[in-house]
């Protein structure tokens, strides 16, 4: 169902932005607030610490203005987002972006100014003044970063030069996306179709194998054609990386990745050499992908096509609904009960219409639901992304409970939720489901998020740590370093039952978090945890159940491993890494059974 424009859309398709702003004088206020708190946040310029009152009234402060231009900010991009032809839409979403970055500018004396002050007397005024206790954890992430950061006149250096950075991703996102350029390749009707990046997938899962091998190749032969450039704009984003590094004190920078989460580069390093020694695991997969595919040896172009046909289309939003609560019953009567919030006070943007962003998302504020933005289009995989979403949706509402400050949950554990549920929903479609295809469907389904979020990402987080400790080391980061170096990598990743064919050596070239080092391995520690709590949960373990609403309601009080531990989850060993590969390969042996 996709409607032609917004208007066309019935009230009951779209979401309730109304109970955050239900007029634009609203919005004028809520910004004439703005800027009416912005003189009174500048009076404590170079006064901020000279007391524990001035800390706390300082902190109220910028607070309830953050919580305003959040809002703000959240609201109008979110309005957007439904309508992007819309002008009134794009014109808020402007004047509130540059009110954002007018705050940013005359702010930046805030961290440098309480920095300069020890830790020692911030636990002092928090012990003289009891209202500073919630904002304790906050201060000591803050203080955390006193022996990295800089004086105020060094700083402002520092920013200067950081604006001067930033070219090699711009250069690298423009040969991917602006400039991009795959050629035509005929589809299975003989037509000559365009190559995109969208539209790419689609023809990896062909059932026609000259065309996955025309895909592969045509969309290869561009990122080898640019190889040069392209590890040029690769070397110098590890060099940008390496120089921050080096002026904020870091021994690596992947140790300065991981200090903002207070993560232990151990952890990283666990991660690698868990994978390491489950690899037998993905060799059996590819050999099995290889056999039920009919195929002699199975090719880098041969790993994306569905192995069977499976009649899971046809779903009905209001059908979906009723597999979402059935699949996640599992989580509990209180968790069933708030989800039920979502539908009954219309979190949900539901339906496709022209003009409105595609995707899916799951945003809001402290003031606001925590919104979903769908493009309902009625498939299995629509519902799976509802779920998905709405695990992110229900970890933002149970977050609430705590203070402002510790709400925000971090991105080493944002995926956690989601997956959760993703899992949950496969289990019960594969269960539920009549027929052998449908079965070995939803297997697949399962084992591929497997192979490319926790082994692919562990391989990317892999070839991020060597390429960066080389530079480190003084390794001349050539072009054929870099290939050749990613190449070793697919072959062990991939091993004997798959032919790395020379192409993918050029794989790296076209990976756009490269560019946003060492974050990679997030997606593969989430996939992991999720899949450690689902394990227990799909089994009956209701000490888990219950501590994974514990784990939710926590938001960002503490550092990620230690909210984690809630809900027996501990990432510094390699167990849950251990119960993640556990699972893959119960379904593995799953579908083995399906197809004897």
């Amino acid at each position: 169902m996709e409607y032609k424009t917004r208007k066309e859309v019935p009230d009951e398709y779209k979401w309730d932005l109304s109970k955050m702003y239900s007029s634009i004088q609203d919005i004028d206020n809520d910004i004439e607030k703005v800027n009416s708190l912005t003189p009174q946040i500048l009076e404590y310029k170079d006064h901020i610490m000279d007391s524990s009152d001035n800390l706390y009234n300082f902190l109220k402060l910028t607070e309830e203005q953050d919580r305003i231009i959040t809002k703000l900010y959240v609201y109008s991009k979110m309005n957007f987002d439904v309508d992007i032809k819309d002008n009134q839409t794009k014109s808020l979403k402007m004047r509130i972006e540059k009110l954002n970055e007018s705050l940013s500018e005359k702010y930046s004396f805030i961290e440098p100014e309480m920095l300069n002050e020890s830790y020692e007397t911030v636990l002092t005024y928090i012990e003289e003044n009891k209202k500073l206790e919630e904002y304790k954890f906050y201060l000591e992430t803050i203080y955390r970063f006193k022996s990295h950061s800089l004086t105020l006149e060094q700083e402002e250096i520092f920013t200067k030069a950081l604006n001067a950075f930033g070219n090699c991703s711009e250069v690298f996102s423009n040969i991917n996306n602006a400039d991009i350029n795959l050629g035509y390749i005929k589809n299975e009707k003989g037509e000559e179709i365009e190559l995109t990046q969208s539209n790419y997938i689609t023809f990896m899962k062909s059932k026609d194998r000259s065309i996955r091998k025309s895909a592969f190749h045509a969309m290869y032969n561009y990122y080898k054609s640019l190889k040069n450039t392209l590890s040029s704009a690769y070397v110098g984003e590890i060099k940008e990386s390496s120089f921050i590094t080096n002026v904020k004190k870091y021994n690596s920078t992947l140790e300065r990745s991981l200090f903002v989460d207070n993560i232990d580069i151990s952890v990283y390093k666990n991660l690698i050499d868990t994978v390491h020694k489950n690899m037998n695991l993905m060799y059996d997969y590819m050999g099995l992908r290889c056999k039920m595919l009919g195929l002699d040896t199975l090719h880098m172009y041969d790993i994306y096509v569905d192995l069977t046909e499976a009649d899971n289309d046809n779903i009905p939003f209001d059908e979906g609904k009723k597999i979402l609560f059935e699949a996640l019953k599992p989580l509990g009567e209180k968790y069933l009960n708030d989800l039920k919030k979502a539908f009954d006070e219309k979190w949900i943007d539901i339906y496709p219409s022209s003009g409105k962003k595609s995707g899916a998302y799951s945003w809001g504020c402290y003031d606001s639901y925590p919104y979903l933005l769908l493009n309902y289009n009625e498939t299995a995989d629509a519902v799976s992304t509802m779920g998905h979403e709405l695990g992110h949706s229900m970890h933002s509402y149970y977050s609430k409970s705590q203070n402002y400050v510790d709400s925000n949950y971090p991105i080493f554990l944002a995926e956690i939720a989601s997956t959760v549920n993703e899992v949950l929903i496969n289990d019960y479609m594969y269960h539920k489901a009549e027929t052998k295809e449908d079965k070995i469907f939803y297997l697949t389904d399962f084992l591929d998020t497997v192979r490319t979020t926790l082994f692919r990402q562990t391989m990317f987080a892999e070839f991020e740590m060597i390429m960066h400790e080389k530079e480190q080391n003084g390794i001349p980061l050539t072009e054929e370093e870099i290939s050749n170096t990613y190449y070793e990598l697919n072959k062990l990743y991939y091993g004997n039952n798959v032919i790395s064919d020379d192409d993918i050596r050029y794989e790296w070239s076209r990976i756009p978090h490269f560019y946003t080092p060492f974050y990679v391995y997030k997606y593969a520690t989430g996939l992991s945890s999720a899949l450690s709590i689902a394990s227990r949960i799909l089994k009956g373990d209701s000490k888990t159940r219950d501590n994974y609403l514990k784990f939710l309601s926590s938001g960002g009080n503490d550092y990620p491993l230690e909210i984690l531990k809630k809900v027996g989850v501990d990432m510094t060993t390699s167990k849950p890494i251990e119960e993640a590969l556990s699972m893959f390969k119960e379904k593995l042996e799953e579908l083995k059974n399906l197809t004897k």
